[in-house]
């Protein structure tokens, strides 16, 4: 018995026997673990007088930090007097029994040490779409996922590069400034044009093509191929159309036409293409019209602004699982073309079922827009497309072109990915009173949408070589109690939870020493 202590001991076993393997750790962050040199110090901030769902979180996240010690040191540190210090807080409102109403302030967050660095992690997910329960429920599912990143973002050794390009009237920093803040949390974020360097992306994880609004050309084109062909991974954040918005605004009518990029060929190799077409969904935006017909008082009511759909997101992608629908203006629709089973296709943002698309050229005219849902009759129309395989070089049997030199021409790229948003919208932030707005916040609503998350997940995706993005993945089954039932029937569940392991107890008594009482007499 002592032996097998000490082997218990020095090799601890553990069976994960729930359906949804919530005590398991995935592969990733198991290699993450053992790879660390140092120990990582947590200090959980969340503590103090909580209720049931925050203690779960609590307690989940106790769990967790146990699991992960099992592959890496990761220690357990008390929190200092000043660690809430800079962190928004959570303000909880509940209602007990006698009808009082109780205010909580909690902090969701943990900060995770790695030698010098340190980072914040926060353990709330709040999607103002979900319930609390859900909302908590959601936040244990990406436990794993968060301090995994965390851990991987503080103890790597390079930090890795991505670019936005720029040269064709591309957004410039100020209308990307939100995303690219989020993204330097993780990588090194620069801007660029391309030169007649065939190398000069190599260097980046991740290329950014933010709007352009004029044509590339062969050089570049040629460029961006070979890049992908060696394995760069890119973003495409294009519109289908080109319209004024100035126009529009000062006159209420604006022509649209169809945006020529010349990017439809080497779109259509990778395969997909976009369409010049114009989305409007009934599940958009708002937007503040004068309604008053006259020219005193000003009455303003809002309006549905259907050219500016709010997107579906994939449940089944861990890019979109769990991030809110993402906000657009002006957006096209993608196909998926070619049959090749080298590239996988997965379909990430698409319209509501009360859609429609109207193909350029054609003109907006606020006096005639019609909101009648007889005519949007359109399903679920893709926006966003994310790649993975090996694409055929645009450039295939075409020569190098003028100008530039290379002697490592690909004709078929490695395995590598992509992903092609049909709006560049999703990506630019608005500014007001000289500052910035988050990415998908809505100023008139004041609703916070999921751009931002959508696109710091799709370039740590398309970044990712780890594995780490497919942890968002995990699904813990929400098994809720009936408040309402168990209110009605507290005293005889109390009475039940009490009564019946005395019963047993006793029942079991009765019978040892019935047995007892009928070996001895026999004796």
């Amino acid at each position: 018995m002592v032996l097998l202590g000490v082997a218990a001991y020095l090799y601890p076993l553990r069976w994960d026997l729930t359906a949804d393997k919530r005590y398991s750790l995935g592969e990733a962050t198991r290699t993450l673990l053992r790879g660390l040199d140092e120990p990582v110090e947590v200090e959980l901030l969340l503590d103090g007088d909580l209720n049931s769902g925050f203690r779960r979180l609590r307690r989940a996240t106790v769990e967790l930090m146990d699991e992960m010690n099992r592959y890496g040191r990761v220690r357990m540190a008390a929190a200092g007097e000043n660690s809430t210090e800079g962190l928004q807080p959570t303000v909880i409102h509940e209602r007990e029994q006698n009808g009082k109403t109780v205010q909580t302030t909690v902090f969701p967050y943990a900060r995770v040490r790695y030698r010098d660095r340190q980072t914040v992690v926060a353990l709330l997910k709040n999607n103002r779409a979900l319930t609390g329960e859900q909302n908590l429920n959601k936040s244990i599912e990406n436990l794993e996922y968060v301090f995994a990143e965390a851990i991987y973002s503080i103890s790597r050794d390079t930090i890795a590069r991505i670019a936005f390009l720029e040269g064709h009237g591309e957004f410039d920093e100020a209308d990307v400034y939100d995303v690219s803040r989020q993204l330097s949390r993780y990588f090194d974020v620069d801007r660029g044009s391309l030169s007649d360097d065939v190398q000069a992306l190599r260097p980046y994880k991740v290329v950014i093509v933010a709007a352009p609004q004029t044509p590339l050309s062969e050089q570049d084109k040629y460029i961006l191929d070979q890049y992908i062909m060696h394995g760069g991974r890119v973003l495409w954040a294009l519109d289908g159309v080109r319209l004024s918005e100035q126009m529009l605004s000062d006159g209420g009518l604006t022509p649209v036409i169809p945006l020529e990029l010349n990017l439809t060929d080497m779109l259509f190799r990778y395969g997909v293409r976009i369409n010049p077409v114009l989305v409007q969904d009934l599940q958009c935006l708002t937007v503040p019209v004068d309604v008053s017909g006259e020219a005193g008082q000003a009455q303003y009511q809002p309006m549905p602004w259907t050219y500016a759909p709010l997107l579906l997101t994939a449940v089944s992608s861990p890019i979109t699982k769990d991030v809110m629908q993402v906000s657009s203006v002006f957006a096209s629709t993608i196909d998926t073309v070619g049959g090749s089973g080298a590239i996988q296709k997965e379909i990430l943002l698409a319209t509501s079922t009360a859609s429609r698309q109207t193909h350029a050229p054609a003109e907006i005219d606020l006096s005639k827009i019609q909101v009648d849902p007889q005519y949007f009759v359109s399903a679920y129309l893709p926006v966003a497309v994310r790649l993975e395989g090996e694409f055929p070089s645009v450039f295939t049997h075409r020569m190098v072109p003028e100008g530039l030199t290379d002697n490592a021409k690909l004709d078929k790229s490695v395995r590598t990915r992509q992903l092609v948003v049909a709006s560049g919208s999703v990506l630019q932030n608005h500014w007001q009173q000289g500052q910035p707005l988050p990415v998908g916040y809505d100023r008139y609503t004041g609703i916070q949408f999921g751009n931002r998350d959508f696109v710091v997940n799709a370039v740590l995706d398309l970044a990712d070589d780890n594995g780490l993005i497919d942890l968002r993945e995990k699904t813990i089954a929400l098994r809720l109690l009936n408040d309402r039932r168990a209110h009605q029937s507290r005293v005889a569940i109390q009475t039940v939870s009490v009564a019946t392991p005395l019963l047993l107890i006793g029942l079991l008594a009765v019978m040892v020493g019935v047995i007892r009482r009928k070996r001895y007499i026999l004796r």
